[in-house]
């Protein structure tokens, strides 16, 4: 009997997957636990469809992250640090900050868990923050930390 998999089953596959079962295991497993349906004509073309529009909102996220790259690699934001006597900053602008930052100056909402610091921010200067939008697709903005007065 051929199922349609609504879930992942380890030892049959993924979900969105056809597979061939017994039909008692069919039966008594899959179908009563809503692990998959029978594979009729109806059952096929709704995957088909399922599957179609999957690709298209994904398409769509991936022209959404483009966009905003473009529109992040324009942009420039600041952020002020305190400096003691010696020009020595004191703590460091964390990946929270950032997001904080590029909300209140850009109006543009960014998870802080999807700006990547390859090095702490721990002095005065230009840094280039990158952004992960997409996992296709990775922003750089550039940050200006200054002392603050």
């Amino acid at each position: 009997m051929k199922i349609i998999l609504l879930q992942d089953v380890k030892s049959l596959g993924k979900k969105g997957d056809i597979v061939e079962v017994n039909q008692g295991y069919a039966r008594n497993m899959i179908l009563p636990k809503k692990l998959g349906v029978e594979a009729t004509p109806q059952n096929l073309n709704d995957l088909k469809l399922k599957n179609q529009n999957d690709e298209k909102i994904a398409a769509e996220n991936l022209a959404a992250a483009e966009q905003l790259k473009a529109e992040l690699a324009e942009k420039k934001i600041t952020c002020t640090m305190k400096v003691g006597a010696n020009g020595k900053t004191f703590g460091s602008v964390s990946s929270k900050e950032i997001a904080e930052i590029i909300k209140k100056q850009l109006n543009i909402d960014i998870d802080k868990k999807k700006i990547i610091l390859d090095d702490p921010v721990k002095s005065i200067g230009g840094y280039n923050i990158k952004i992960k939008l997409h996992p296709q697709v990775t922003a750089e903005l550039m940050l200006d930390v200054v002392e603050e007065k």
